[in-house]
């Protein structure tokens, strides 16, 4: 997921923008956030989700990304797909707090983030979830 498409004043943030301040949430705290994320996901959905890992990249990750899926999306999966390394979504804690003030925005940006990425796994392009509102 990339940064933000719009300022937002009332965070006083704008994308790619030092907003002056950087929440610390501790990795092992953050760890759970992702965890909780992916757990309030429908189950129907998390069980499709069987071949693959979700990382969190503790360091800032690739400038610009909140999040990053590696993959085959289910709908590009052909009967020739066996025996491939899992998929990958990886979340980057840095990049999230950098935009956050707040614990309880870097937990709503983790669940739009760990969304986000989940949907690329199920095939949904980021031009669909801007159409979203994702």
């Amino acid at each position: 997921m990339a940064w933000p498409s719009r300022s937002n004043p009332e965070l006083g943030f704008s994308p790619g923008a030092d907003n002056g301040t950087v929440i610390d949430v501790e990795p092992a705290q953050f760890e759970d956030m992702v965890v909780a994320a992916l757990d309030s996901l429908p189950e129907d959905l998390g069980r499709l989700m069987r071949n693959v890992a979700v990382t969190v990249e503790h360091g800032p990750g690739p400038p610009g990304l909140l999040g990053l899926y590696q993959g085959i999306p289910l709908t590009s999966r052909t009967s020739q797909y066996a025996g491939v390394l899992p998929d990958r979504i990886t979340i980057y804690r840095q990049a999230i707090c950098a935009i956050c003030r707040t614990e309880a925005e870097v937990v709503e940006q983790v669940r739009r983030t760990v969304i986000h990425e989940v949907a690329h796994h199920f095939g949904i392009g980021d031009a669909r979830l801007t159409e979203l509102g994702w």
